[in-house]
């Protein structure tokens, strides 16, 4: 019951963890084009068009995080 846990514990932490920076990542690359934007904005389509992201990014981040808490667990206990 305790590698559980320990398991759930870290593996929140670190997903948590790796979620954010990857936000905080994203965030400071991230460099507009109010130009661009505003030249395209006057040909803009009233629909909405919804694109699947990806989510093989995600998923790494899940892996990863699972493999560093399961290995945290191991060591804990």
């Amino acid at each position: 019951m305790k590698k559980i846990i320990i398991f759930s514990i870290s593996f929140i932490l670190l997903f948590l963890l790796f979620q954010v920076s990857a936000g905080l990542l994203l965030t400071l690359i991230y460099a507009p084009d109010i130009t661009e934007t505003w030249n395209i904005n006057a040909n803009l389509s009233q629909t909405v068009v919804l694109k699947s992201s990806s989510f093989l990014i995600p998923l790494l981040f899940t892996l990863l995080s699972a493999l560093i808490a399961y290995f945290i667990s191991k060591k804990f206990v």
